[in-house]
């Protein structure tokens, strides 16, 4: 079986909701009937105006053209199709994260750089001009 990977980016596209559903429909290359059914199943969550009407972003348009390319050239279902989006959008959640983690960590380490800094010399650490690896075994006397 040929497996094929999926990358849903879209870049730099636009999120403003302003693109009535027949504009979105031709410029995703589909019927509205079928972006209104695409918004039942979830595969794609248009914003809506206060009368109910559905306005698409850019990014929607995009990712309505993902959907249609996998249905018609990857032979993927739909439920596949919504997994797939679910599981896109975890990934980029959790790439975000660890953007997050990484800035955290390296926060952290610079603080405890700085800490390190500001009590050195401290009374129980012997500073050594080299790095050595000979370990030295300290016992206490006992002070009576």
């Amino acid at each position: 079986m040929d497996r094929t990977e999926v990358f849903l980016s879209f870049g730099a596209v636009s999120d403003a909701k302003v693109l009535i559903i027949s504009i979105a429909a031709r410029q995703a290359g589909m019927h509205p009937q079928t972006l209104r059914q695409y918004d039942r199943m979830g595969l794609v969550q248009p914003g809506r105006t206060a009368g109910g009407g559905r306005r698409y972003s850019e990014r929607d348009v995009a990712l309505l053209r993902e959907v249609q390319r996998l249905s018609q050239e990857e032979g993927v279902n739909l439920a596949g199709i919504k997994r797939i989006i679910e599981l896109e959008g975890l990934v980029g959640d959790l790439r975000q994260r660890v953007v997050e983690l990484e800035a955290e960590l390296l926060r952290t380490r610079t603080r405890l750089a700085q800490m390190e800094a500001t009590v050195f010399p401290r009374r129980d650490l012997v500073p050594s001009p080299q790095h050595q690896t000979a370990l030295v075994v300290w016992r206490p006397t006992k002070n009576v």
